[in-house]
């Protein structure tokens, strides 16, 4: 369970952190809107309350050494609002439980906005309840192609992809991915690359009013 914040007790050590401490900076977009990036978790933790954390997957890593085998755990977490932020990140140790909150931590330091949008021409409805534009991203030998769909389909896709959709605040797309995707490090960066694509393309003023990017209530345009 997700231990609630306190910003009180918090001793921001970086200059972004003091802003967001004193009140100065009120919404995570004003920070990665300007290209800069969160450089410690309470930041997240401050300006994303609701944020909420899933774990795609555990996997022991093996290695020789001059002394024998090391053997670690690698986690792959991915956190998100449900509301068009989503970050992912994978970290290993030697047990299960600091692999997991190392992980879950760099997420957070990795959070993005997400653009959602109607671009289904079966749809129309003018919701953020999809992707607004075709996008590919790819991880390694991973590729993922997220497609817009029409309101209701839900997510044609699998699990991973699924959970991170659902993270990002993406209820209906049409997935399709190639490569190894029985590697789930590679499958779920490859789909957070192309969730990460959807606020890098330059749109036109009259269609940027119909996409969302990040958070519905700090949408721009």
């Amino acid at each position: 369970m997700r231990e609630k914040f306190d910003i009180e007790l918090w001793q921001p050590r970086t200059s972004i952190g003091r802003a967001v401490r004193e009140g100065r900076i009120t919404s995570i977009s004003e920070i990665l809107r300007k290209g800069q990036r969160p450089k410690e978790p309470e930041i997240v933790d401050a300006l994303v309350p609701n944020l909420e954390e899933d774990i795609l997957g555990i996997s022991m890593v093996q290695r020789m050494h001059k002394s024998g085998r090391r053997t670690k755990y690698r986690a792959i977490a991915v956190v998100g609002n449900r509301d068009g932020l989503i970050g992912v990140a994978h970290e290993s140790g030697g047990e299960v439980g600091p692999s997991i909150r190392k992980a879950v931590t760099v997420a957070k330091l990795n959070i993005v906005e997400v653009a959602r949008g109607c671009g289904s021409w079966e749809c129309g409805c003018g919701r953020p309840h999809s992707v607004p534009f075709e996008v590919t991203g790819h991880s390694s030998s991973v590729y993922v192609t997220l497609r817009p769909a029409p309101r209701g389909l839900g997510l044609a896709t699998a699990e991973v992809p699924k959970i991170m959709l659902r993270l990002a605040g993406v209820k209906d797309v049409w997935a399709q991915s190639r490569g190894q995707t029985r590697t789930t490090l590679n499958f779920a960066l490859a789909t957070f690359d192309a969730l990460r694509q959807t606020a890098k393309v330059a749109l036109r003023e009259p269609y940027m009013k119909r996409v969302v990017i990040g958070p519905a209530g700090e949408a721009s345009g």
